[in-house]
């Protein structure tokens, strides 16, 4: 089985007063976009960590049978809060789980399947772009543990650095890997 964890608790601080996530982006609130890549994929189960304006956030989702909320009440406390509250809700029959961000609305369907299909039991799957890390990252259920021990707001680029020779780069031609949406100006380019 596989989950992906999608991070929307953060408290958007770059983007002063407004929260990224409920910002329109083509017309739709940039959550949307997330949530619905990732259910075209071949994914089995979305768990979606609210945690700043969680009642705002929940409300603009649509109800579907693979979607689980999860909600975390340390969310100032940065990332790595997020991730562990998101791990602890993943089905027991999880074998794999991506880690996803909220604010990276361009991530098509054929990414998460092509990581799928390169899954092996002991590799961090993670997909490359000229040469530059991007997201989502795939992770073996096998290193949930040493995730559960990440603190602060850098989510899980420790476990990537002391993994390095269980990763596996996937090359792919998508810019969009990379492009984050923390500023108005990225709604703009």
């Amino acid at each position: 089985m596989i989950s992906a964890i999608l991070l929307a608790a953060g408290q958007s601080k770059r983007m002063g007063a407004e929260n990224k996530l409920t910002k329109k982006f083509k017309g739709t609130p940039l959550i949307k976009h997330a949530i619905k890549n990732i259910l075209a994929s071949s994914i089995d189960e979305l768990i979606i960590v609210l945690g700043y304006k969680k009642t705002v956030i929940k409300k603009l989702i649509n109800k579907d049978k693979n979607i689980r909320f999860a909600f975390n009440k340390d969310f100032k406390s940065g990332m790595a809060s997020s991730i562990k509250t998101g791990l602890v809700h993943l089905s027991k029959k999880t074998d794999f789980f991506f880690i996803c961000h909220g604010d990276m609305p361009m991530i098509s369907k054929n990414i998460y399947n092509e990581l799928m299909k390169k899954k092996n039991h002991r590799k961090i799957i993670i997909p490359i772009y000229k040469g530059k890390r991007g997201h989502p990252v795939l992770f073996p259920i096998s290193l949930k543990e040493k995730i559960m021990s990440i603190e602060g707001d850098i989510g899980a680029k420790n476990i990537i650095e002391i993994n390095y020779d269980n990763i596996l780069n996937v090359q792919v031609n998508n810019k969009n890997i990379t492009k984050d949406f923390n500023t108005k100006e990225s709604f703009s380019s």
